[in-house]
């Protein structure tokens, strides 16, 4: 398999890159906009603020390729604490405290860190 899907490896990767990155940015939009089902009026000067800052300022650059492993690391960094602030007290499982989707994001950032910005990027 690896024969035959190693040779797009930079391709895949461009691809989870920018997906995650949109993704993350669409939670920060909820926070920051109230799209999408998110609340309607957010103070930038909180924490829930500064998260959605980071979302959406962040995906957006991590996507683009535009700083892309200072965005990644500070985004892992946010959803480390997002698990074990709001989802490690409701259980010890991820499947069962609601944390799955923080965790993936946070190691998929922290890859994304490592590796850098990759095919497709503004910035090198």
């Amino acid at each position: 398999m690896e024969s035959l899907l190693g040779r797009y490896k930079t391709t895949f990767y461009a691809i989870l890159r920018i997906v995650s990155g949109l993704l993350f940015a669409v939670h920060g939009a909820q926070k920051l906009f109230g799209v999408l089902g998110g609340p309607a009026q957010l103070s930038l000067v909180s924490q829930m603020g500064l998260a959605g800052v980071i979302e959406f300022v962040g995906g957006l650059s991590i996507a683009l390729g535009f700083f892309t492993s200072i965005w990644a690391f500070v985004a892992s960094g946010q959803m480390a604490v997002a698990y074990f602030q709001a989802h490690a007290p409701r259980g010890l499982w991820p499947v069962q405290n609601g944390g799955e989707l923080a965790l993936m994001f946070c190691f998929v950032f922290l890859y994304i860190a490592s590796m850098g910005t990759g095919k497709w990027g503004v910035r090198k």
